[in-house]
């Protein structure tokens, strides 16, 4: 079935995506094929692949794409993204984080290379035209900021391109030394579609109706959103001097009161930078009316915690919540079609669906 959406580029114009997006269970399945193998996500960070463990299997966005995955390490310290299934009969190869020297199916004994290579296999010396190339496992492309790990299943983007455009703001912090403090991380069930989460992630237009300790942290008039091809920046301003970042000289928002840069990538990934650290969201669809979000701190320096706009974050999700699952049930009415978008507060969200609308597309 063809999926067609349009999105006028002209924000003046536009409407937003109809309420049949959201609603639509085709579209729901569309999704996966047209946005979501053709993104990137988040895999993991560094931090997880240390010399006790070089093998991570873990499951690409459980309950919605569930791509079995591994991340392996070798002796040159080189990370690879690979298939976690082999490629004899299609069993997991390995289950939890382990130190190995190869990767060997414990089905029927198929070896493989840390890079995925296929190097033996019992009782084939009489199988012909073997091993072939798809005999190895499928290695995924990999791109690394920091401690931080990406994989595409068959993205459409580089995502280089996206790092170079985070780094313009957030490339002078010491990402390496940021160390994840597992004390903070929280999950969130959601009853909503995951598209309306990030909807409302992407203006700062609710901040003064919705989240009354967020906006007094923030000064409102002077908040910004800044586009990019495939993410979007929001930058928060402080009201007064206290938990801002310190900039260096040449920096684009030098002697600043900047309290927050709040980073979304398509489609579903946040990277919240505070004085203090960041804190990296990962919105996880399940169905059409629940998803997961996850919460992971990365702290840099523990005494700008809890302070201006990166304190009360549980508070502020919570209060996002009631909002978006509020507009869960209001797309259901038969009497809402679309929306329009504000020229002024609503960029973020408008750039969100005029991706949708070319990913689903094309």
């Amino acid at each position: 079935m063809d999926y067609s959406f349009h999105i006028d580029a002209d924000i003046s114009k536009a409407e937003t995506l109809p309420s049949s997006f959201y609603r639509n269970p085709e579209v729901f399945e569309a999704l996966k094929q047209s946005i979501f193998y053709k993104s990137w996500q988040w895999v993991g960070s560094t931090q997880e692949i240390k010399d006790t463990s070089n093998s991570h299997p873990f499951i690409l966005l459980d309950g919605f794409l569930t791509e079995p995955m591994l991340l392996t390490k070798d002796t040159d310290e080189v990370i690879y993204c690979l298939t976690n299934v082999c490629t004899h009969r299609g069993n997991l190869l390995i289950n939890t984080p382990r130190k190995t020297k190869k990767i060997v199916c414990g089905y029927h004994g198929r070896r493989f290379a840390l890079n995925g290579k296929f190097e033996h296999m019992p009782e084939f010396k009489e199988t012909q035209d073997f091993p072939r190339l798809c005999d190895s496992l499928h290695q995924f492309p990999l791109r690394k900021w920091g401690p931080f790990l990406f994989a595409g299943l068959n993205p459409s983007f580089d995502f280089q391109d996206v790092i170079d455009s985070m780094n313009e703001r957030v490339g002078f912090l010491p990402l390496d030394e940021f160390k994840l403090d597992k004390s903070r991380n929280k999950e969130y069930m959601v009853n909503a579609h995951w598209a309306l989460y990030c909807d409302n992630y992407l203006e700062g237009f609710h901040i003064p109706f919705v989240h009354e300790g967020l906006d007094a942290a923030l000064d409102y008039g002077s908040y910004d959103t800044i586009l990019y091809d495939h993410c979007t920046l929001q930058i928060g301003y402080a009201k007064e001097s206290e938990a801002v970042f310190e900039l260096p000289a040449g920096h684009p928002d030098f002697e600043k009161q900047v309290a927050a840069y709040y980073y979304w990538v398509f489609p579903n990934m946040m990277f919240n930078f505070y004085p203090w650290g960041v804190s990296i969201n990962l919105v996880q669809p399940l169905h059409m009316k629940k998803t997961k979000v996850s919460f992971m701190s990365y702290v840099y320096k523990e005494n700008k915690l809890d302070k201006g706009a990166g304190s009360g974050l549980d508070k502020v999700e919570l209060e996002d919540e009631e909002v978006v699952e509020g507009v869960q049930k209001g797309v259901q009415s038969h009497f809402y079609k679309a929306g329009r978008f504000s020229p002024t507060r609503e960029k973020g969200v408008h750039h969100f669906h005029k991706l949708l609308a070319q990913f689903l597309n094309a």
